[in-house]
């Protein structure tokens, strides 16, 4: 199995370099990085270009022009390009775990696709990372509300997986998850008409479960750590909320506006 780690930015190559760091530091490791670019500067090739010479899986950049928030365009362009046939998603503001690839292959299974959870760091957290005063996060210090986001259990994790997601098919984390490349390529990919930040990673979990999909949560492991930010503008929330509700009521699998246009 290919495995492809699609990893989306936009102008904090700061981040994006912990991010990879991590990458490199997994105990399996991806077959190729596939950066999902919408629309950085020119500082942020620089910094890929750079770890294309530290790391030894290959990178591949994929940009569009800075137009606004255009995250589902380009994710669809990033898994056209992407040669795995497995794909696993995360964003590029977040530190994983040295077994979060070898978790996310433990739940690899034909038919479904996994969602995962994440630990959120707080300002004095991130900025410690950041200035590189801390390399190994912990969940320990986030408090109670990340605590069983940070924990592994093998046990516990082959459990939950099957009987926790049924139950809560709208909890995802778009930063943490992973699919079948053929299993987006049925629903034709993100849809294009979700603009601004909200709901777009819900709507194609709904969507992938009306084309046959269903769901795993990766709970107990899968680990990664979000670095605080000011959240993005929802501005347009309503109207994919309104996107999203047809989508459930309808049962559609497919959208017009994805991949194949």
């Amino acid at each position: 199995m290919f495995v492809s780690l699609l990893i989306t930015t936009y102008n904090w190559k700061e981040a994006l370099a912990l991010s990879l760091h991590s990458v490199s530091a997994q105990m399996v490791k991806p077959d190729e990085i596939v950066i999902a670019d919408d629309g950085s500067q020119d500082d942020t090739r620089q910094l890929i270009e750079q770890f294309r010479e530290k790391i030894d899986i290959p990178i591949v950049h994929v940009w569009h022009e800075d137009d606004g928030f255009r995250l589902s365009a380009i994710r669809n362009k990033a898994i056209v390009v992407a040669k795995g046939d497995y794909i696993i998603q995360i964003d590029g503001d977040v530190i994983l775990n040295k077994y979060f690839i070898a978790d996310h292959l433990e739940l690899a299974e034909k038919g479904f696709f996994v969602c995962g959870s994440r630990v959120g760091l707080g300002p004095l957290s991130t900025r410690r990372l950041l200035c590189g005063y801390d390399y190994n996060p912990s969940f320990i210090k986030q408090g109670p509300k990340y605590m069983l986001n940070g924990i592994r259990s093998h046990l516990l994790r082959r459990y939950l997986a099957k009987r926790y997601a049924q139950k809560n098919i709208p909890r995802l984390r778009g930063c943490n998850m992973a699919f079948w490349k053929e299993d987006l390529l049925r629903v034709n990919g993100y849809n294009e008409d979700l603009t601004m930040w909200g709901q777009e990673d819900t709507e194609i979990a709904y969507r992938l479960i009306h084309a046959g999909v269903k769901k795993m949560y990766l709970k107990m492991g899968g680990v990664q750590f979000h670095l605080y930010h000011a959240m993005a503008s929802n501005e347009n929330e309503a109207f994919h909320s309104k996107v999203l509700q047809r989508v459930i009521e309808e049962k559609i699998a497919w959208c017009e506006n994805g991949i194949l246009k």
